[in-house]
């Protein structure tokens, strides 16, 4: 299947999906699906700067990013419509729930890194799209753990995409501007 139609497909499921839950981008009155195709936005530009990257691969994953985790999909869903190796890589990107907070964002990366880095590339464009401006009613000790996280991701996955990483390295020298204290 082309490029196109793969988006075209996922997109479209991940859409229904974050709709049923009115998922918004978090501080803005804008759908999901917003956030969903900036991420992809930076997966198809990587892909262009990277000689060895399975785009069909990780464009899937880039809209299908948080179905697992933010919405009532199933892995048993994922993969059907998408194949294991999809659902696969969208578990790896997903928080374990049954860990605590703390240990979520560890154990995800883990579970990424034995992946393609197809996945790697994904969690490197989510952080990178979600490095915007930050929500009026985050306060600076919680941008200052977001910025944080940011670099413990950047620095766990070294190696997997390095025109993302180059971004991501940018977007957390800009997101100072938005801690006062």
């Amino acid at each position: 299947m082309d490029i196109q139609s793969l988006y075209q497909q996922a997109i479209k499921f991940a859409a229904v999906k974050h709709v049923e839950k009115n998922q918004l981008v978090p501080g803005t009155n804008l759908p999901y699906v917003v956030h969903l195709s900036n991420v992809a936005m930076e997966i198809l530009v990587a892909a262009h700067y990277s000689s060895t990257f399975n785009l069909a691969y990780a464009i899937q994953l880039a809209l299908l990013h948080d179905t697992l985790e933010d919405t009532s999909t199933t892995f048993e869903e994922v993969s059907a419509a998408f194949g294991v190796e999809v659902a696969q890589g969208v578990l790896a990107l997903t928080k374990n729930d049954a860990l605590s907070k703390a240990e979520q964002m560890l154990d995800s990366l883990k579970r990424i890194k034995e992946l393609p880095t197809e996945v790697w590339a994904v969690k490197l464009a989510d952080r990178i799209t979600n490095l915007q401006v930050p929500p009026s009613y985050w306060d600076d000790a919680k941008k200052s753990g977001y910025r944080q996280e940011a670099m413990i991701i950047l620095h766990e996955l070294n190696g997997g995409n390095a025109y993302l990483e180059k971004r991501l390295n940018e977007k957390i020298m800009d997101y100072k501007q938005y801690i006062t204290a």
